[in-house]
């Protein structure tokens, strides 16, 4: 008797994925992609290969940058990463979760997700707050948050940070709000002013201010980031709340 697999998963370049009698199909949004023959006694030994991504990115010294805000849902291995949209929820939060500026999707295209620390780091539950060895890995396949000394080697690499943030930033005020003091993106990182969720659960400085998180901790209440304005030339680095929700940029393993 030949088999009838059906695969109800979800992978980067398809909606679904079915397999009957001696054929494979792959749909997206209901369109069908691509039909492959396959040995019925093949079935049970078939491996889907994750795609390859085309992931925006520049090399900046020795260091090389995704030029985008991450916008994931999920960890690395698929665990989904709650969206938190209660203000109250947020402020009680000891692992992981993203939010849209302001609760509003229209955002994400340009600015990506506002993520805890908890959810920078792969914290997906108690055991994993308590373990590093448990936690889980938010970049993708190649990547990493960077460490708190890897944003210090990018400022290093720019000059420092009296001058590393106009190099960083995006030009223009189409997304800054003037004057965008000294920026140049020379080093083509395209910061971006995404703003960011207070530990308390509300929403600030969208076009001010852009935020991003280090994987590196203070202590159990604050971790490292790095920040850009838009009336200074210069970058800064800060200890916020962890539950705090800033933006992420990932670094090339």
């Amino acid at each position: 008797m030949k088999k009838i697999l059906l695969i109800l998963i979800i992978v980067l370049s398809y909606s679904g994925i079915y397999a009957q009698n001696d054929s494979i199909y792959f749909w997206k949004s209901g369109v069908l992609l691509e039909k492959r023959s396959v040995k019925t006694v093949d079935l049970d030994s078939i491996t889907f290969k994750r795609p390859v991504v085309n992931i925006p990115q520049v090399t900046i010294c020795t260091q090389t940058w995704t030029t985008k805000n991450l916008a994931v849902t999920a960890y690395s291995d698929g665990t989904p990463i709650p969206q938190v949209t209660d203000p109250t929820a947020w402020a009680n939060l000891t692992t992981g979760a993203w939010c849209y500026y302001n609760n509003d999707v229209a955002y994400n295209a340009t600015y990506g997700k506002l993520y805890n620390w908890y959810a920078a780091v792969g914290i997906y539950d108690a055991a994993s707050l308590a373990n590093p060895a448990l936690r889980k890995k938010l970049a993708p396949t190649g990547y990493h948050v960077p460490t708190d000394a890897e944003w210090t080697t990018l400022m290093t690499c720019l000059g420092g940070e009296s001058i590393a943030g106009g190099k960083m930033k995006e030009t223009g005020t189409a997304h800054w709000i003037s004057p965008n003091t000294d920026a140049t993106n020379s080093s083509g990182f395209t910061g971006l002013p995404g703003g960011y969720r207070g530990f308390y659960g509300t929403f600030n400085d969208i076009g001010n201010d852009g935020y991003w998180w280090s994987s590196s901790e203070l202590d159990t209440t604050y971790a490292w980031n790095r920040g850009l304005s838009y009336y200074v030339g210069s970058a800064y680095r800060n200890a916020n709340n962890k539950k705090d929700g800033f933006s992420v940029r990932c670094l090339r393993d």
